[in-house]
């Protein structure tokens, strides 16, 4: 460290938050980190979040190395002017996205295409193990089967499965 720092205000400071020009405030000490921004571990995102702010709590949550707390001292420039931080840092959430309706269909069409085939399935059981004529229930049994499996072919296309016109 030089043995007479710069020291800057905190508005001079938050003005550093590009990728090309990114600087931080930790314990007290302004680091310029530019040089760095390729190389850090998390990228270079975790650097620029931390930008006009005191960094101080998401650098020390991270939990660094000693090597890397001693790799900061060639990217100390001076000290932070105390009295021109802001006691609190306005919190600003990140975007969200917007809320997308057609989300929930999906889901729904993803519920049908897994209880539909069971359901076919389940009467196919049903119509199968039921007391009748023989005949009778062998042919039920393979017209249900056969809608079971041209489904399935199908890619489960409800509206020909309800007209009952399998065209693939």
């Amino acid at each position: 460290m030089t043995s007479d720092p710069k020291v800057h205000v905190f508005e001079e400071v938050a003005k550093h938050n590009k990728i090309k020009d990114c600087w931080l405030i930790i314990h007290g000490k302004v680091y310029d980190v530019t040089p760095f921004m390729d190389d850090h571990p998390g990228g270079d995102e975790v650097l620029l979040s931390a930008t006009g702010k005191d960094a101080t709590n998401d650098f020390e949550d991270v939990g660094h190395s000693d090597s890397s707390r001693e790799m900061m001292e060639k990217y100390y420039i001076g000290e932070i002017d105390t009295a021109t931080v802001p006691l609190k840092h306005s919190y600003v959430p990140p975007q969200q996205a917007a809320y997308n309706p057609d989300k929930n269909s999906d889901f729904s069409i993803k519920i049908l295409q897994f209880l539909v085939p069971l359901l076919i399935l389940g009467l196919a059981f049903g119509v199968g193990t039921t007391p009748k004529r023989n005949d009778q229930r062998e042919a039920k049994f393979s017209l249900l089967s056969l809608l079971f499996l041209k489904v399935f072919s199908c890619g489960m296309n409800y509206t020909t499965l309800f007209s009952l016109s399998w065209v693939c």
